[in-house]
């Protein structure tokens, strides 16, 4: 019986591979197999475990989110911090560049919704840069990476799922990306201003749309983002609201912020709730396609073979850490960060509690590993969103090289936080320490 779960597994992410629609293949394949090995009678236990699901307090957070996030990319605050930002920057060498990972950085703390800012960016950004000298593959490369950060730096909806899925509060799990997140885009600069030195004539001199800008100008245009990356970590920090109640403070701030800027109409409403409608009816879809699926899974056994595998791996917790990461980062090549999300990292969560592995930083890992999927060819979607938004002629094979340099830089994040967990823990127990009473 086991086995037949291992073949069930197999089987789902070889449809994947095929193109199957991702909710409807894992309710077909958890049936077929669950029907054939276990009876239907025993999908008498899926609709206690579906109304669980819709009825998650927390999983209210992930419409909020999109929804502020849409909001705030229809209202125009990602073009004007870009404009600030590439005019502050611009007479630095790679100072362009330098612009669009920082805006990239505050659009990640404000909307989480990587699709929009990708494409945002692509369409402002891409033509500006190729027309200041950048080449080709820096100037995708860094879209696509600064594009992506909205994946580890919270509020992220890649956090608040895995939150749900290995039972780790969803407030804590935040306060422990933020200083990865830094991390990593203090690598990302680090990075260009390098390439800078090492090979110059691949960056600009200078902008020349570079100009002279004000600090009263450069705040007016970063103040919008950082009030409510304030608003909604600050209140989480300080215990003041959980993360569905911040998402829900977000939302209502980034309405006002359109109001405030004469940007907010009816038709704008209509589109952002469209978008949030479908992004989160995607989600819990295949969330319950997933529960189907981990239900048959287990009642096959599968999770105590897989158990029983990992846990007897020579090397004990290292080693397992080491498996699954490599087992995510070559999935994260071909699947989605939902798929893996849903299919296995509920299998591997409960190992790694068995092994006494602290839980905020094994989700951590995950979730830093999961980001390099958004970038990973050939399927990454960040990839797919830049070639198709952009305006000027660049190759999908420019954008493949171009990313590549960064997913380096995100594995060696990855391995930085595996051997010094502290920078994941120290803030989620400096939270801890503020809020006892």
């Amino acid at each position: 019986m086991e086995v037949w779960a291992l073949v069930m597994f197999a089987v789902a992410i070889l449809l994947f591979m095929l193109g199957y629609p991702v909710a409807f293949t894992l309710g077909a394949v958890s049936m077929l197999f669950g029907g054939i090995f276990l009876g239907l009678d025993f999908f008498n236990l899926l609709p206690l475990r579906i109304w669980g699901i819709m009825t998650n307090f927390t999983l209210l957070a992930v419409p909020l989110f999109v929804f502020m996030g849409i909001l705030l990319e229809k209202s125009g605050i990602a073009e004007e911090l870009l404009e600030t930002m590439g005019a502050l920057f611009g007479g630095l060498r790679g100072g362009m560049a330098i612009s669009i990972i920082i805006v990239g950085t505050l659009l990640a703390a404000t909307t989480g919704v990587v699709g929009a800012t990708v494409v945002t960016m692509t369409v402002i950004a891409l033509p500006a840069l190729l027309k200041n000298g950048y080449q080709p593959e820096l100037a995708s490369g860094t879209i696509a990476a600064a594009g992506t950060l909205g994946q580890i730096i919270p509020p992220s909806i890649v956090l608040i799922l895995l939150g749900d899925v290995m039972g780790v509060p969803v407030g804590q799990l935040f306060m422990s990306a933020v200083v990865p997140g830094l991390i990593l885009v203090l690598c990302f600069i680090l990075y260009i201003v390098f390439l800078g030195r090492w090979r110059p004539a691949e960056l600009p001199d200078r902008s020349i749309e570079s100009q002279n800008i004000s600090i009263a100008r450069a705040l007016k245009g970063m103040m919008p983002p950082l009030i409510l990356v304030i608003a909604v970590l600050g209140s989480i920090f300080f215990g003041v609201a959980t993360p569905t109640e911040s998402a829900a403070l977000g939302a209502v701030g980034a309405l006002l912020l359109a109001f405030v800027k004469r940007r907010l109409s009816l038709d704008m409403i209509k589109q952002a709730t469209t978008h949030t409608t479908r992004l989160t009816s995607m989600v819990f879809m295949i969330l319950i396609g997933a529960t189907a699926f981990g239900l048959v899974f287990r009642g096959l056994g599968g999770d105590y073979l897989v158990e029983n595998l990992l846990t007897q791996l020579p090397g004990g917790v290292n080693a397992f850490i080491a498996l699954s990461m490599l087992m995510i980062f070559v999935l994260g090549f071909f699947l989605d960060f939902l798929e893996i999300c849903f299919i296995v990292v509920p299998i591997l969560a409960p190992i790694a509690e068995l092994l006494g592995i602290n839980m905020l930083w094994y989700g951590v890992l995950i979730a830093m590993n999961l980001q390099t999927s958004f970038l990973t060819p050939p399927f990454g979607f960040s990839l797919f969103y830049l070639k198709a938004a952009a305006t000027v002629p660049i190759r999908i094979g420019q954008i493949y090289k171009g990313v590549m340099p960064f997913v380096i830089l995100q594995i060696f994040t990855l391995a930085l936080l595996f051997i010094f967990p502290d920078l994941v823990l120290w803030l989620p127990d400096l939270m801890d320490r503020v809020q006892a009473p």
